[in-house]
């Protein structure tokens, strides 16, 4: 990118947060003089870390990816040895020497290219798992802030928040209940 789009990309950043920040000063003056409106604030983060379906999933990613990864380990540790063992054996001719690299270099090569598809997988899979917990997770919000009388919800990152907006674990009790409900269907 050239260097003056980048400086109105980042104007252009810099000009929606400072209208964002704009909305929000707005809408709290108007808290504050009493118009009866309901701000909630979710942190995602903490959402995304407890919430009992993306526990699962990742449960579920690492039971499978668990044997590819202990492969890669396993073959990790027979390359140290083999390398302790290159060093070790002063009395190799050069043909076995060779031979020997040669095995190493290709467990290197091996090892590499695997944990490289294997990152690349978890990290395909992983975010097909979040993508489709997300939606998941906006009903929920959504749920939480309509039960709730919310006219505003808003989602980290934010500056501060007090603790007495935050509905964090409100929308965590309902994705639990959720869960639950999802796992008594799934077993009938």
């Amino acid at each position: 990118m050239r260097p003056q789009a980048l400086m109105h990309v980042d104007g252009l950043t810099a000009f929606v947060r400072l209208a964002a920040l704009a909305v929000a000063l707005m809408l709290m003056s108007t808290v504050q003089a009493g118009d009866g409106i309901r701000i909630g604030y979710v942190d995602m983060k903490r959402l995304f870390d407890n919430a009992p379906q993306v526990v699962r999933a990742r449960e579920a990613l690492d039971l499978e990816f668990r044997p590819r990864n202990e492969a890669i380990l396993a073959d990790e540790s027979r390359l140290e040895r083999l390398h302790r063992n290159l060093a070790e054996r002063q009395d190799l001719d050069a043909e076995s020497r060779f031979d020997m690299e040669r095995e190493i270099r290709n467990l290197s090569r091996s090892i590499d290219r695997r944990r490289e598809d294997l990152s690349e997988e978890l990290r395909f899979r992983t975010n097909a798992e979040k993508k489709a917990l997300e939606e998941t997770v906006e009903v929920a919000v959504r749920q939480v802030a309509e039960e709730g009388g919310y006219d505003l919800v808003l989602t980290s990152p934010v500056a501060y928040v007090s603790s007495t907006i935050d509905i964090t674990e409100r929308v965590l009790d309902w994705l639990e209940q959720d869960f639950l409900a999802q796992d008594n269907r799934n077993r009938r």
